[in-house]
């Protein structure tokens, strides 16, 4: 009797990848798949180099694995290897330019910013037109959770670089969620 082995605990899948067991490999892909395609997306607007990151990503994952020592999120770890692929996308492809504005954040208006009925895909619509270096700092700090030390040293840039980045992308945000709110009231009357 042949009995089907299948993956279901992360340690399993864990433990059958550094194995080199492909059942295993694709348990982690199809566990993983979806949400890590999503964070490149956020980095890339091209989708195909969105699927790019991800599968180099994954490369790196199975390539590393034997480097994860367990301490810590087994995910942490692994989103850290996609953010990372990301930003050499961006750098590779000469589109990450952090633009630092000597003017100071209050060009932008201040008034009206508040949250009504935005829906999350709105604010992520948002997110995805800010400038590369707006969005990828603005999406490390406030998604991945990197602090500025963090983003400067992978990023290749200052701290307070890191920091004008962040204040800017959010100034620029609170102007569009204040003029979205501003239309709606508008057209709702």
């Amino acid at each position: 009797m042949f009995i089907r082995k299948t993956f279901t605990e992360e340690a399993d899948i864990i433990k059958g990848c550094l194995k080199g067991e492909r059942k295993a490999q694709q348990a982690l892909y199809d566990a993983y798949a979806g949400k890590f395609l999503a964070i490149a997306i956020r980095y890339v607007k091209d989708r195909d180099l969105a699927e790019d990151i991800m599968i180099e990503g994954f490369m790196k994952i199975f390539e590393k694995l034997a480097q994860f020592e367990g301490k810590g999120s087994f995910e942490g770890w692994m989103k850290r290897i996609i953010v990372t692929k990301a930003l050499l996308a961006l750098r590779d492809n000469k589109s990450l330019i952090m633009e630092v504005n000597a003017d100071s954040e209050s060009a932008f208006d201040r008034s009206g910013y508040e949250f009504t009925d935005m829906e999350t895909a709105d604010l992520m619509n948002m997110i995805q037109e800010l400038s590369v270096g707006y969005r990828t700092v603005f999406n490390l700090y406030a998604i991945e959770g990197f602090n500025h030390l963090e983003i400067g040293e992978l990023l290749g840039i200052s701290e307070n670089t890191s920091k004008s980045q962040l204040s800017r992308a959010r100034a620029i945000l609170k102007q569009k969620i204040a003029d979205q709110n501003l239309n709606e009231r508008r057209i709702n009357g």
